[in-house]
């Protein structure tokens, strides 16, 4: 089973999604979209910005 994003509604909040993984644990929060288009397009955003993201840690 592959990760997936998962679409929920809230009423007065909008539209906001979760990438989980294999295992069922989320590893990814989406803001709150006021359309489902919206959602959409940050799944996308999300799909094909992030495959080679580097890591910029400035916790140290």
């Amino acid at each position: 089973m592959a990760a997936k994003f998962r679409v929920t509604h809230q009423p007065g909040k909008g539209y906001h999604f979760t990438l989980v993984a294999t295992n069922g644990q989320v590893i990814a929060s989406s803001e709150h979209y006021e359309s489902h288009r919206a959602c959409l397009a940050g799944i996308e955003s999300v799909r094909k910005n992030a495959p080679d993201a580097e890591l910029e840690d400035s916790s140290s």
